[in-house]
C-alpha cells in the first residue's frame, strides 16, 4: 500500500510537470504559454487526498482552503427565490446593477472607500477578477512585484498575461509581512504592478497601516499599479485590523484594482462569485475582456450574493470565532512537535510552519532532505495531506488549513506528531 501511495503522491508532482513540458515540446500541440505554467498545487493535493479516500484510505486533508461551514440560509433562500422568479437568463456582462450597488455599500462600510457602480465588475470568483486585471494592465516585458510566500495561482496568472513575476521575499521573523524595504529591494524600471494579498495565503500575514502608508507613497511616486487581493479580510484575529490600500489616499485609489469575493467570508466557494473595483476605464476594459471569455456570472448566484452582503453579518462573526479557536489549537500543537516551528497567522485560515528541523532524520533508511520529503512522509505514514511551501515560492515550510473540523484538526495533528516521533537521527 505504501508503494501505491508513493506512486500517487505529490512527490511526483514536479517530475510530472517536467515530463509534461517535454512531451508538449515534442508534440507541439500545446501552446508555449500554457505549457510553461504549472498546475494548481493546492487543487492537485486536494485531488490526491480525495483519490486516496476513494480507495478506502483514511486520509485527513489539510490541503484545500475551503470553509467547512454551510452557506448561510438567507443566501440559499435568495437563490431559491431567484429561480422561482425565473431570474435565470443572461445578465449584463459585468453584473447586475443591484449587486453592484450592494458591493459599493460594502466597500464604503467595511473598507472606507467610495466607488460608483460603474467602477465595479462581477466575476466568476476572485480568481477571475485577478486574471482579468492582469490581462487588462500588463504587457509583455512588464514586471509584477509579488511578495512571497504567495498563492499558487498568482505567478501563473502573471505569466499568462505575458508579464514576469518578481518575487519579493518576506522574513519569517517579521511574520511574513512585506515591508517597503522588501519591495524597494526588487524594484526596477520595468515594474508595472504590485500584487498585495493581505491577509495572505498561505502565511496569514497582514500588512499594518503604517507600512501600507509607506508602500502607497512609493507606488504613487513611481506610478506603479496595485492589485489587492482582500478575499480573507473578514477572517482576522487578535487585535489586527484590515486596511485596504485604496483607502490610504485618493491618489492610491486611482492606481488600485481592489479584488474581493464571497467565497471565504460567506462559505460560498462553489457559487463562484468575485468582484473588483477600480478606475472606470480599467473596469470597463475588464468587462470588455470578460465579454469574450465567460460573459456574466451565474444570475442566481448574483441575487444570492446581494443577500450575503446586505443581510445580517452575525454568521460571519460566528465563523471567525470558530476559526480563531482552531487557529490557536493548531499553532500550539504544531509548536509542541519537535522539529516544527509555527508563527501565529494574523488572518485567513492557514498556518505555514517551518519544518526544516525535521531535515536530516530518517525513517526505514530514507533520509528527509526537503519539504517534499516531509509532505510525502506525512501522507505515506500518517495519511495526512498538506501542501509544500515550494508551491508558494517559499521552501522549508508546509501549509495546513484550519478550515476543517476540530476533530479532523486534532486527529491529523496527532498523526503528524506520532509520525515525526518515529524519525531517527
Amino acid at each position: 500500500m505504501r508503494q501505491f501511495v508513493n506512486l500517487l503522491f505529490y512527490i511526483d508532482y514536479f517530475k510530472i510537470i517536467k515530463k509534461e513540458k517535454e512531451l508538449f515540446k515534442l508534440l507541439k500541440e500545446i501552446s508555449k504559454l500554457v505549457a510553461n505554467i504549472s498546475p494548481s498545487a493546492t487543487f492537485a493535493m486536494a485531488a490526491k487526498a480525495r483519490e486516496l479516500k476513494d480507495k478506502g484510505i483514511d486520509v485527513i486533508s489539510f490541503a484545500a482552503g475551503e470553509p467547512n461551514f454551510n452557506t448561510p440560509q438567507n443566501v440559499k433562500d435568495a437563490a431559491f427565490k431567484a429561480m422561482k422568479d425565473n431570474f435565470t437568463k443572461y445578465t449584463a456582462v459585468g453584473g447586475i446593477q443591484e449587486l453592484k450597488e450592494a458591493i459599493c455599500e460594502k466597500f464604503r462600510r467595511d473598507n472606507n472607500v467610495q466607488y460608483k457602480s460603474s467602477q465595479i465588475i462581477i466575476c466568476n470568483g476572485a480568481k477571475q477578477a485577478l486574471y482579468n486585471a492582469f490581462l487588462t494592465i500588463c504587457d509583455p516585458g512588464d514586471d509584477v512585484l509579488l511578495p512571497v510566500p504567495a498563492y499558487v495561482s498568482f505567478p501563473e496568472q502573471i505569466k499568462l498575461a505575458g508579464a514576469k513575476p518578481l518575487y519579493v521575499p518576506t522574513k519569517e521573523e517579521n511574520n511574513f509581512r512585506v515591508t517597503l524595504e522588501d519591495i524597494k529591494s526588487k524594484y526596477n524600471s520595468n515594474v508595472k504592478v504590485l500584487l498585495l494579498n493581505t491577509p495572505n495565503n498561505p502565511s496569514g500575514s497582514m500588512v499594518k497601516k503604517e507600512e501600507l502608508e509607506k508602500i502607497a507613497d512609493f507606488l504613487v511616486e513611481k506610478g506603479i499599479w496595485a492589485i489587492t487581493d482582500e478575499i480573507y479580510e473578514k477572517l482576522i484575529y487578535d487585535n489586527n485590523q484590515h486596511i485596504s490600500l485604496a483607502s490610504i489616499s485618493e491618489a492610491m485609489k486611482e492606481q488600485t484594482i481592489m479584488v474581493n469575493g464571497a467565497s471565504k467570508t460567506y462559505a460560498m466557494t462553489g457559487w463562484r462569485i468575485g468582484f473588483a473595483a477600480g478606475p472606470e476605464k480599467i473596469i470597463s476594459a475588464m468587462a470588455k475582456l470578460q465579454g469574450h471569455t465567460t460573459s456574466n456570472v451565474n444570475s442566481i448566484t448574483q441575487k444570492a450574493t446581494i443577500k450575503a452582503l446586505i443581510g445580517p453579518q452575525d454568521v460571519v462573526e460566528d465563523m471567525r470565532k470558530e476559526y480563531a479557536r482552531r487557529r490557536k489549537y493548531m499553532v500550539d500543537k504544531l509548536n509542541s512537535i519537535r522539529g516544527i516551528s509555527c508563527n501565529s497567522p494574523d488572518g485567513a485560515f492557514y498556518t505555514f510552519p517551518n519544518i526544516s528541523g525535521i531535515y536530516g532524520k530518517n525513517y526505514n533508511g530514507k533520509e528527509i532532505t526537503c519539504e517534499i520529503d516531509v509532505v510525502n512522509y506525512f501522507l505515506d505514514v500518517a495519511n495526512v495531506a498538506v501542501v509544500p511551501g515550494k508551491a508558494f515560492e517559499y521552501p522549508d515550510h508546509i501549509r495546513l488549513t484550519f478550515a476543517t473540523s476540530m476533530d479532523n484538526i486534532k486527529k491529523g495533528l496527532e498523526r503528524i506528531e506520532d509520525t515525526v516521533n518515529k524519525l531517527k537521527s
